[in-house]
């Protein structure tokens, strides 16, 4: 999914994996360059979502082993220590907090996970 605040024209995008290293309706950390990603499978609906993998709140890099749904329809994943909630769509946190996470553009092709920053 792309967050609607990127411009498309600008994307570069990088591979991260085959898309056999990520679980189904779970989620993995990936590095490209200094970043710490977290990309989520959602195997229910085919989507694929990715995050900062640092938890805003707490400043720990544990999101990709967050717990992931949805609230109001709207695709989420939970801080594992924490469970402070944010969108994979947006960013927004769900609670309510000032702090919010970045998202990235995921696409696949030729069973590659791809991350546009």
């Amino acid at each position: 999914m792309t967050s609607e605040l990127i411009n498309p024209d600008t994307i570069q995008w990088y591979e991260a994996a085959s898309v056999n290293a990520f679980p189904a309706d779970g989620g993995a950390c990936v590095k490209i360059g200094e970043r710490q990603i977290a990309v989520f499978h959602f195997a229910q609906t085919g989507e694929w979502y990715a995050c900062q993998n640092q938890c805003p709140h707490k400043m720990q890099m544990i999101l990709a082993r967050g717990l992931i749904g949805d609230q109001n329809g709207e695709p989420k994943v939970a801080c594992p220590y924490h469970k402070k909630t944010f969108s994979l769509c947006t960013g927004e946190n769900l609670n309510g907090d000032d702090y919010r996470i970045e998202t990235y553009p995921v696409r696949i092709d030729n069973e590659k996970v791809y991350i546009g920053l």
